[in-house]
């Protein structure tokens, strides 16, 4: 295999007698007219670890997304074990032996540990399902190889980001591959953990695993590089032993220059006191905080990941209120309700969370830069984009920021020049106190050498700064005293020049005796127990039921009689198989508005070719309404899908579509119970055992439906489309044909739900189910189905289906206008989605909490 490995102007050509797995040669990818990467070639060879160089926009992460089948190269190819592939999908990469790890983990929060470890590649059973047992126990094998100690039916989203990483350094280690590609894999990684990760890829040395390592941090990148490739500009500049490389070398070759000034001297002298904190305490996050900020200083924040270094931050920007203690500026105490009272104080919080917090990725460049002073472009109520260039144009430029224009989506940036939209939006509001949490976490050397330039500028103006930041070197080499913390306390303080990595990494891991992870640990188990059912969305349903039957007895005992309990029972298996369709729609991220429509549709027809055909009544009926549901629902999947057009309107409009051929077809005639079979009206009012044959049909349809999402890869890969549609995409998922699935089955239970509605009801014409729609989308919204997709469960909508109908028949029966249903369905759906938004804060809380 050749490769291009030469500093300078000669191209050196090295034949390798190691054996190459996987090679890129001569690769280019354009998108559109920008060249992301133009011919390169490296190989990667079993045993060793590339480490892949290049400053924010070289191509690294293009040649990331080659290797991995997300992208295809323009030009080029890609070579396994020596002959040229085509890589159509990940899934193509994986079967070629080819694992990721990539930049920004594709996880699913809604999805278990064990499930986002084989996602896509499912360990299956006899009978073709997913093997539980098998999953599980793999899961425990790798998780326990990365080092991390959690319960493998953990839900992801409950895990802090560093241990969601672990989970997707598991998932490429579960695919037991010849070759791992990790992308910034240590990027949200505690020390421990980084020298756990380093363990791992050490032992896959040792198995002969080819590894490709892209990272930023040049102390992990010669620590764990047996060679070190470099791109520039989206060309490979050269490739060699790390030996033979020394990191001034390889600065110069990523940013065509020598670098000198990583950390620029400052010699200036500190100002007047600006800000200070008081005993200051946030439960949950740090107690007892004493700091002072002087004008012109620099003052560092260290400590390992939860040792609330950011709450702090967040506390000190009026994000979240302090429990004790008190914050003052210029010596009078001051209460930041929110963050505008903070900024109104002239202080400014750059977020380590630069895509979830401090960038709207959607957004242009402008509208991103000019968030913070959107009142002075907007000058009478009125926004003039000529307003806000002026406003921003000038911190853009002094960012050195590359970009096509203001109006270019964020999204489509590099890192290093997202990190430089957030720095100049912050810095236009002139601030007397920046916060910068993070602010070089995953950009490049060179970006990071222009931050800690413009760091010492801004100081040196008078600027007070608090700088948080997980690399030692840089805490060390920006700031003028450094406060290192430990689960919220404070153990150490070093003025510059007393500092070193060893000492502040001691403070940073020093023991506090005063917290027994043991026996929180059993007060946590303590803490849980019976009453922990209360908390739980299916008792409140349950609760809401008996809230509303029991007075309603009391007033009329007919709600408890055979006849009513039967009226009900049938109607709730109607609904239910409704809310079946509906949710599977919405857990892809995706709702279908016209699922009453193709109910009615499809029982209009039914009956019609019942009436038409009376010898196949049973079998004509049905094969009819499946039918005209499947296409139905195929119909809105495709234009969903193919046309990119957000379900909720392509569902509107097919409603409307739907009604209106019914309406047509229909022609004002009715069809009535005389007009067709009595086994026609058997199917569904027929008992059995005394349970009414409707039921049953219910009760099957609910059994087939939990194999589907729970016992098949299928069902878990819906629930994935919807709980992360990207991160699907970039593990194999084929989520647009998952959406028109989902779709399909949806119409094709309509279709059903139409035929069963016919038989159960008799009487038929164009205005079937006409508003139930409503209580579809009720059923499943209040059973717990998210409107954010990803998450649901079929006792969920059963139990959503019952309270609704509950609800309905209580009013009915004490004698309240049906007109009033409607509105009472609106305020339940309402206090669902608030619940729903509850549990999804109460999450993110625990989340948090495990974090610190």
């Amino acid at each position: 295999m050749l490769h291009l490995g030469a500093l300078g102007e000669a191209d050196a050509v090295v034949k390798s007698d190691v054996a190459v797995p996987v090679a890129l040669v001569q690769a280019t990818k354009a998108f559109g007219g920008t060249i992301a990467l133009k011919d390169a070639s490296f190989e990667l060879r079993s045993g060793e670890v590339l480490a892949l160089l290049g400053e924010n926009g070289a191509g690294k992460s293009t040649c990331v997304k080659l290797l991995a089948g997300v992208d295809l190269p323009t030009g080029g190819h890609i070579e396994v074990d020596g002959k040229p592939v085509v890589f159509h999908s990940p899934h193509d990469a994986q079967a070629a032996g080819i694992s990721v790890m990539h930049q920004h983990p594709g996880l699913f929060p809604d999805l278990s540990v064990a499930e986002n470890i084989y996602l896509g590649h499912m360990p299956r059973d006899r009978f073709g399902g997913i093997d539980n047992a098998a999953v599980l126990a793999g899961a425990r094998k790798v998780l326990a190889t990365v080092g991390l100690d959690v319960p493998a039916e953990t839900r992801l989203g409950t895990l802090r980001t560093s241990e969601q990483q672990l989970v997707e350094i598991a998932r490429a280690l579960s695919l037991d591959a010849r070759v791992l590609i990790m992308d910034e894999p240590t990027a949200a990684l505690s020390q421990r953990e980084v020298e756990r990760l380093f363990t791992v890829v050490a032992d896959l040395r040792l198995h002969g695993v080819a590894m490709m390592f892209v990272g930023h941090r040049m102390d992990e990148i010669f620590r764990i590089a047996d060679r070190i490739a470099v791109l520039r500009d989206g060309r490979l500049i050269g490739i060699k032993p790390k030996a033979e490389l020394g990191r001034a070398a390889a600065i110069g070759m990523m940013v065509g220059r020598e670098v000198t000034d990583l950390y620029p001297e400052r010699n200036h002298a500190t100002g007047a006191l600006v800000l200070e904190a008081r005993g200051l305490s946030h439960a949950g996050g740090f107690s007892n905080i004493d700091l002072k900020l002087h004008a012109g200083e620099v003052l560092g924040l260290g400590g390992l990941v939860g040792s609330g270094r950011t709450e702090i931050a967040r506390v000190l920007f009026g994000i979240d209120q302090p429990d004790a203690g008190e914050i003052l500026i210029d010596g009078e105490a001051v209460h930041f309700a929110s963050a505008r009272d903070a900024m109104d104080a002239r202080i400014a919080y750059v977020s380590e969370d630069r895509m979830g917090q401090s960038l709207v990725m959607d957004f242009s460049i402008l509208d991103n830069a000019v968030l913070p002073v959107l009142d002075k472009a907007a000058r009478s109520g009125f926004y003039g984009t000529d307003r806000a260039i002026d406003l921003v144009s000038d911190w853009l430029k002094r960012m050195k920021l590359r970009f096509s224009g203001y109006g270019q989506p964020v999204k489509e940036l590099s890192g290093g020049n997202q990190q430089k939209v957030v720095l100049a939006k912050w810095l236009r509001t002139e601030p007397r106190v920046l916060i910068l949490d993070e602010p070089t976490q995953g950009i490049d050397v060179g970006t990071k050498a222009e931050v800690h330039a413009m760091i010492a500028d801004l100081a040196a103006q008078g600027m007070a700064i608090i700088l948080i930041s997980s690399e030692m070197p840089e805490l060390i080499g920006m700031c003028d005293r450094i406060i290192v913390l430990r689960e919220g306390h404070r153990t150490a303080e070093f003025a510059r020049g007393e500092a070193t990595q060893e000492k502040v990494l001691e403070a940073a891991m020093k023991a506090d005796k005063r917290a027994d992870p043991a026996a929180q640990a059993a007060s946590e188990e303590k803490r849980k127990g019976p009453l922990d059912i209360l908390k739980r969305r299916e008792f409140g349903l349950l609760a809401a039921m008996l809230a509303v039957a029991i007075p309603v007895t009391i007033i009329n005992p007919r709600m408890v009689s055979a006849a009513n309990l039967t009226a009900v029972s049938m109607d709730a298996a109607l609904l239910v198989v409704a809310a079946l369709a509906q949710m599977l729609v919405l857990i892809t991220r995706n709702i279908d508005l016209s699922i009453a429509a193709v109910i009615g549709l499809s029982a209009y027809m039914a009956a019609s070719m019942v009436q038409a055909y009376p010898g196949l009544d049973i079998g004509i009926g049905l094969m009819t309404a499946c039918a005209v549901g499947g296409v139905a629902g195929l119909i809105n999947g495709l234009v969903v899908t193919r046309g990119k057009i957000p379900a909720i309107v392509v569902t509107l409009a097919s409603m409307s579509i739907f009604r209106g051929f019914n309406s047509i077809w229909a022609a004002g005639d009715q069809i009535s119970a005389d007009e067709v079979t009595q086994a026609w009206l058997d199917m569904t009012g027929l008992k059995i055992a005394g349970v009414p044959l409707i039921v049953i049909i219910a009760i099957v349809i609910l059994c087939l439906g939990y194999v589907l999402l729970y016992r098949t890869a299928i069902g878990r890969e819906l629930f994935a489309a919807g709980s992360n549609p990207d991160g699907a995409r970039l593990i194999g998922i084929p989520v647009d044909r998952r959406i028109l699935l989902a779709f399909g089955m949806a119409g094709l239970l309509g279709g059903l739900c139409g035929a069963l509605w016919a038989s159960r009801y008799a009487t038929i014409d164009a205005r079937v189910a006409l508003g139930f729609e409503l209580t579809v989308i009720a059923s499943a919204v209040v059973g717990g189905v998210a409107i954010r997709g990803g998450s649901g469960t079929l006792l969920g909508i059963i139990l959503g289906a019952l309270t609704l109908l509950v609800i309905k028949n209580g009013l009915t029966l004490v004698r309240v206008d049906p007109l009033w249903l409607q509105g009472v369905y609106g305020l339940v759906i309402l206090v669902a989605i608030g619940i729903d938004t509850f549990i999804v804060r109460r999450a993110e809380q625990a989340r948090q909490a495990r974090a610190r």
